[in-house]
């Protein structure tokens, strides 16, 4: 059995490998340089932050919430917060809502508060609320600093003369950390519910690397520029520890005063940094295609059409990823592979930097078409599988084996089985809910026995996620367990792929969920591309804002609903009954500002649902079924 390691002792044992190898780079942007802090400077930061906190009277097992854009003292400062023996509560800082702050601060129970100068104003506006937080360490030097907050500079220099007076109280404390202790609350993003704070051990983190190394590795001189949120365990898991435990080093993109501003610096950092191995979850793995495309657009038609015939023999002749270059024709596909790489892909390449490897995907599900697309140009996405409540890594394609459309080799050692309604395991090919059983498994729900009862049974986490074992390797995620929709006769059906396909096959179509609780039909509450439907629209030689023009967008987006039927295109994809017999056209897109999507840029089903309930109920009456409609019309 592996050696049961705390965070401290993970980090005592690389830093001590690789003491003066470049562990983090940060942007300095005074001087426009990317300059880098070894694995030794960042422990040494971290044990004089972590001394800070117990000098400022943070005690073992106290909880400190975290809202900071992403940065080294990020890192340096979890790090801090661990070896001070605390709990660190990572926030997201797309919570703009003061209730949704106030809830996560509050139920943790944090008597401290870390952030950054940005963030500082959201923690002033809810500390009335917040009476137990009895401080605010502020990352950056600000002038008006209130008389419970102090800067950063000041805890370390509090650190300082705490270890010149008490180092052998600061290594007890250290020391006497269990890999059993809470490392982390990682906050559920949420949906109609209050969120669920997620427990996470020492052991759970040191498990999900040492699980994570049987399916993709790095090497030493790779470098990862980190653009997710680094609140979420899968930057902390496919980031900051996998990254350690290699002895390679990461970036993170320099912040802004907002999010969109946060976005802006992304491109610019990866023609700077040049990073070889990048996490990305589908919504960036788009924008990035949709870049590179608008690209070769804006180079002529020589070369888009260059680039289509490359991209379309490069796709023929890679497959489903495993099985590339298995036929007699691709003994001519592969030349033509190598000159169109030198030609065309290598060029694309350095639209990100020049020199990655791969992708690691999470999040979504991420489609066929997009790990195809990624795999022709150069550069795979290896999508993996996981939860937070697993740490999150459960599955991940890599080098070695990569199948598209999977969610990759399950990890080792983990124990995997999927189960029907019943709980009855079934065979290999057969559809049930993922369950797992490992070290990377949560501890539970903070102060919510119930759920963690309901989630954990015997051992085994019950994921919610519907998918099925190829092999005794492979496994298929292919959506949700609990989302299922339900005929009036009581059948089940999952919606997710067709909802998937709607929005990947349709240039029309930004968004879709599909909707039945035992009604008469299915109906789809949709999101229009309002500039497709209105370049449609001229094509036609009609004015976008006549009432003609928007009954032609609407018959349009019934032609792409109905692609799935007899005589359309993807006739027989998926069973003609769940297929939506009437259409929601939605006024505006699912965004995080409007609380459609949460903070991983998932959909919130019941708050669309809530939202729109009027115009879903006339979808089932027989004016509301045809899709041009007085509802619909007005949505344009």
């Amino acid at each position: 059995m592996a050696e049961r390691l705390t965070i401290i002792d993970f980090t005592e044992k690389y830093v001590a490998k690789f003491a003066d190898s470049p562990f983090l780079w940060e942007k300095n942007l005074d001087t426009d340089q990317w300059e880098s802090t070894s694995y030794a400077e960042t422990l040494k930061k971290a044990k004089r932050i972590a001394a800070g906190l117990m000098a400022l009277g943070v005690q073992k097992g106290e909880k400190v919430s975290y809202l900071s854009e992403g940065r080294d003292m990020w890192v340096i400062g979890e790090l801090g917060v661990l070896y001070a023996g605390a709990v660190n509560v990572p926030l997201s800082i797309k919570l703009e809502e003061s209730n949704d702050l106030v809830f996560r601060v509050k139920h943790s129970d944090s008597k401290y508060v870390i952030t950054s100068k940005f963030q500082l104003p959201k923690i002033r506006k809810i500390l009335p609320e917040c009476p137990m937080v009895q401080r605010v360490i502020v990352f950056d030097q600000v002038d008006d600093l209130k008389e419970n907050e102090i800067y950063i500079g000041d805890v370390i220099a509090l650190g300082d003369e705490f270890l010149e007076k008490n180092e052998e109280l600061f290594v007890q404390r250290y020391q006497s950390i269990d890999p059993d202790d809470y490392a982390n609350i990682s906050y559920t993003s949420g949906t109609t519910a209050d969120p669920k704070g997620i427990l996470l051990t020492h052991r759970n983190y040191t498990a999900n690397v040492e699980q994570a190394h049987s399916v993709i590795g790095v090497e030493p001189e790779d470098r990862m520029l980190i653009i997710l949120p680094l609140d979420h365990c899968f930057a902390h898991v496919a980031g900051f520890y996998t990254i350690m435990s290699y002895g390679a080093s990461l970036g993170t993109v320099p912040s802004g005063k907002s999010g969109k501003e946060a976005l802006r610096n992304i491109p610019s950092s990866i023609q700077t940094f040049k990073p070889t191995v990048m996490l990305s979850v589908p919504t960036l793995a788009k924008n990035f295609k949709k870049s590179i495309e608008n690209s070769i657009k804006k180079s002529g038609k020589f070369v888009e059409g260059l680039y289509n015939f490359a991209l379309k023999n490069a796709i023929a002749y890679n497959k489903e990823g495993y099985n590339k270059g298995t036929e007699f024709v691709d003994v001519f596909r592969k030349p033509l592979m190598k000159l169109f790489d030198k030609l065309v892909f290598s060029k694309v390449r350095m639209g990100l930097g020049g020199e990655m490897k791969f992708f690691v995907g999470g999040g979504a599900l991420l489609d066929i078409d997009l790990q195809r697309y990624y795999n022709a140009i150069g550069i795979p996405m290896y999508q993996g599988y996981g939860l937070s409540e697993a740490t999150p890594i459960i599955s991940a394609n890599s080098t070695a084996k990569h199948i598209f459309g999977s969610s990759g080799k399950v990890v080792s050692p983990m124990e995997i089985k999927i189960l029907d309604a019943d709980g009855v395991e079934q065979p290999f090919g057969v559809k049930g809910e993922i369950c797992i059983k490992g070290e990377n498994v949560m501890a539970g729900y903070w102060k919510n026995p119930k759920a963690t009862a309901d989630t954990i049974v015997d051992g085994w986490l019950h994921t919610g996620d519907m998918g099925y074992m190829r092999d005794e390797e492979m496994l298929y995620v292919v959506g949700r367990f609990k989302s299922l929709l339900i005929a009036a006769d009581g059948e089940k059906y999952s919606p997710e792929g067709i909802e998937e396909n709607l929005v990947e096959s349709s240039k029309y179509i930004d968004g879709a969920i599909l909707h039945n609780n035992q009604d008469p039909y299915t109906i789809a509450l949709v999101t229009p591309n309002k500039e497709a439907l209105k370049a449609y629209a001229k094509e036609l030689g009609l004015d976008p804002k006549s009432d003609e023009a928007k009954e032609k967008m609407l018959e349009k987006l019934q032609d792409e609903v109905n692609m799935y039927r007899p005589g359309g295109r993807l006739n027989g994809l998926f069973p003609e009954r769940w297929l939506p017999a009437a259409v929601c056209v939605l006024p505006e897109p699912w965004t995080e500002q409007n609380r459609f999507l949460n903070s991983s840029m998932k959909v919130v089903r019941g708050r669309i649902e809530e939202a729109y309930k009027e115009h879903m109920e006339f979808a089932y009456t027989p004016e509301g079924k045809n899709i041009v409609n007085a509802k619909n019309l007005a949505s344009l």
